[in-house]
């Protein structure tokens, strides 16, 4: 047996705990229900994200495990990530409005990541971790929950109380198993 890979951040210089200590994880612990107070908690964070102009343009829909609408989001989900998916607590589509009665929401995709970013942390403070996926069928989705224009489902998010990597099959489990890597802050900045 291998020891559990060591996935805090090796950062250039101390951040707070709650951020480094976060990582996505495919593993999650099976049997575990949320509460009713996480799941709020969690929607409250995200509902507070900032967002151009207060227009929040993020909706959510929420699939409990052992549900039907659990169930018809799980078969949206691309193969390798159905592998993994069922066992996590809850799957939420994060959907963006494109538009209001004033016009087009050029921000819409840039405030619904602030809010999902948000939900992490809260989730992380409540010991759950989150894993947003983008291998889904977007169409398929929302032609399933019947989500009209505007409304276009932008990431699923698995949530649950983290698991042991050690339990994942091997066609699902690298990410879990190696060392969290970031590119150089150096790398990131643009010099003119």
């Amino acid at each position: 047996m291998t020891a559990p890979t060591d996935r805090h951040a090796q950062t250039a210089v101390p951040i707070h705990p709650l951020l480094a200590s976060r990582a996505s994880t495919r593993a999650f612990t099976p049997g575990v229900d949320l509460t009713d107070g996480q799941v709020t908690a969690l929607l409250e964070a995200a509902r507070w994200a900032p967002s151009a102009g207060n227009t929040q343009p993020w909706r959510f829909l929420l699939a409990r495990r052992d549900t039907g609408e659990f169930k018809r989001v799980l078969e949206t989900l691309n193969p390798g990530n159905r592998d993994w998916a069922g066992q996590a607590s809850a799957l939420l589509v994060a959907v963006r409005t494109e538009s209001n009665a004033k016009g087009p929401l050029s921000h819409a995709m840039y405030d619904l990541g602030q809010s999902m970013a948000h939900l992490t942390f809260q989730a992380a403070a409540e010991g759950l971790t989150v894993r947003q996926m983008g291998g889904f069928n977007a169409a398929a989705l929302a032609a399933e929950f019947e989500l009209a224009e505007p409304l276009v489902p932008t990431v699923v998010v698995a949530i649950g109380v983290p698991g042991d990597p050690a339990d994942l099959g091997e066609s699902v489990a690298g990410p879990d198993r190696v060392v969290r890597a970031r590119l150089p802050i150096e790398d990131l900045l643009i010099h003119p």
